[in-house]
């Protein structure tokens, strides 16, 4: 339970956070998040060697570093500086492996589902920003929003099957 409210307090932060801001520091937010989400998978695929669904967690976490590489070249074209830390969303990351390991693989599966879930929300956001180029609209309505969107289903399917 007290992972649970803390991870709706970070994601009620981040988004109330996000509405506002520049091009640069909203991809710079998406990219904390994808760093978080390799960061996230890198923990769980300690615990998963062997098993079931380890080869799709691990192609997942490849995902989202061709994710943040896209991400950092993106911003780089902004004349921005990439981020190099998941800030926040590190801790959390941190957190809920932390606790899957007491809860079980289902509580990491539907941790790790529910952050799929939340980076779908924030590409989202990003789509409704006037000041993101098409280019870049194009890339997350394309690439990483069915991406995102298959990892949930995915996740969901592995969870149906424990």
């Amino acid at each position: 339970m007290k992972g649970k409210l803390l991870l709706s307090a970070l994601f009620l932060l981040a988004s109330s956070a996000f509405a506002d801001q520049k091009p640069v520091d909203q991809l710079n937010e998406i990219l904390k998040g994808e760093l978080s989400a390799v960061e996230t998978y890198q923990q769980a695929l300690k615990k998963t060697d062997g098993i079931a669904g380890a080869a799709t967690l691990k192609n997942f976490h490849d995902q989202h570093v061709s994710n943040v590489q896209t991400l950092r070249t993106e911003i780089n074209k902004l004349g921005g500086t990439p981020t190099s830390n998941s800030g926040v969303w590190g801790v959390w990351a941190e957190t809920v492996m932390g606790s899957a390991k007491v809860l079980g693989d289902e509580a990491a599966l539907k941790a790790l589902r529910e952050g799929e879930q939340h980076g779908i929300k924030e590409y989202q956001e990003v789509l409704e920003n006037a000041n993101i180029s098409t280019p870049v609209k194009e890339m997350i309505k394309t690439t990483m929003l069915p991406k995102q969107q298959q990892h949930v289903n995915q996740l969901t399917a592995m969870i149906d099957q424990l």
